[in-house]
């Protein structure tokens, strides 16, 4: 590990989640050069049974990694694709018609009981299933006509970081595979990633200017979007700082009434169609005079207040999402040492949420 990247000393707070988040450019080598052809044969057999349409289910980090399947199901396939409810089922017994249907759960543990229910119930309702976990043996596997194992092996700190990454790579590769392309996108991921987590002392110092926020707004559009909801859901689990999320689109709705000059935003500003859309929302925000910090191409930091900035020249907009989340893994790590908490344990969380 470099020695940019934060410690693994055995008494250091956050040692394990520092651990893991360095561990993520082996990941993602590891899920292109061996999960890859699994992935794609699965990917193979689902398209020619030609589902209707598709909906994902999920819960917190995977669920912003099903948020982004649903932007690469929309975009590269032209594929309907909707965000389930599993209450309708779960708590309200809802029978659907899901024939033909492809029904994505995804989930690091595949262990929650709303998770796997809803998965029984789809396929029993004539849905193909498919599961996206990092446990093969787990009961969402199981209950589900296909699964994808991710590959990340295994994560302990609570901060899931290994697995959201390995996740999004897993349904690129399987999108790719579904409109028989060959995710060649994603060669460059494991050497950019890794050049990324050796900036650790750059988000360092960036963290110095949430020590003591009260709350914070990120913010993004399109394949983007996914980013900043994983961003705020980290900032809050280990830091406990409120971080509101929201497309861009939807701060100009009212939210944006609620930021002036000593108002942290972060934007991540996608270098393709998603950051040129974020164009108006930024003009606006510096217009408010707002502490803004942008993830993104340098031309982008240059123009904010601060800023990481990513390599993004000759990276398809549609994979640099693995990349963006990256240094903001690192803000939340550095920002909850900052403030003398421990990213490993956040109070009141438990590995498996046993939700039904």
């Amino acid at each position: 590990m470099s020695a940019t990247t934060p410690a693994q000393h055995s008494d250091q707070p956050g040692r394990i989640m520092s651990g893991e988040m360095a561990e993520q450019p082996a990941v993602l080598r590891r899920i292109l050069d061996e999960g890859a052809p699994r992935i794609r044969e699965i990917a193979e057999r689902i398209a020619a049974r030609d589902p209707r349409f598709v909906l994902l289910t999920a819960r917190g980090t995977s669920d912003n990694a099903a948020l982004y399947a649903k932007y690469l199901l929309e975009v590269l396939l032209g594929k309907p694709c909707g965000l389930t409810s599993m209450s309708t089922t779960t708590a309200y017994g809802a029978e659907q018609d899901l024939t033909d249907v492809l029904v994505i759960t995804v989930s690091q543990s595949g262990g929650s009981p709303d998770l796997v229910a809803s998965t029984k119930a789809a396929r029993e309702a004539g849905a193909i299933t498919l599961a996206v976990t990092n446990n093969p043996d787990s009961p969402l596997a199981a209950v589900s006509e296909f699964h994808i194992d991710v590959l990340a092996g295994p994560e302990n700190a609570l901060p899931a970081t290994k697995t959201y990454t390995a996740e999004l790579l897993a349904l690129y590769l399987f999108v790719e595979g579904l409109r028989g392309g060959d995710g060649a996108a994603a060669k460059v991921l494991p050497e950019l990633a890794q050049q990324i987590l050796d900036r650790g002392d750059e988000v360092k110092q960036l963290a110095g200017r949430y020590r003591f926020a009260e709350r914070m707004v990120i913010t993004s559009r399109g394949y983007g979007y996914p980013t900043a909801k994983e961003a705020a859901l980290k900032l809050m689990e280990t830091s406990y700082i409120p971080a509101l999320s929201y497309s861009g689109a939807d701060l100009l709705h009212g939210p944006l009434a609620m930021v002036d000059n000593i108002s942290p935003v972060i934007a991540i500003v996608t270098d393709g169609k998603g950051g040129q859309a974020l164009q108006p929302v930024l003009e606006r925000l510096r217009g408010r005079g707002a502490d803004l910090v942008v993830i993104g191409a340098q031309s982008e930091v240059d123009r904010a207040s601060a800023g990481f900035a990513l390599p993004t020249e000759g990276v398809a907009e549609e994979v640099q999402p693995i990349l963006e989340i990256l240094p903001l893994q690192l803000l939340a790590y550095e920002v909850t040492i900052a403030r003398g908490q421990d990213p490993d344990a956040p109070r009141a969380l438990a590995k498996v949420t046993e939700t039904r």
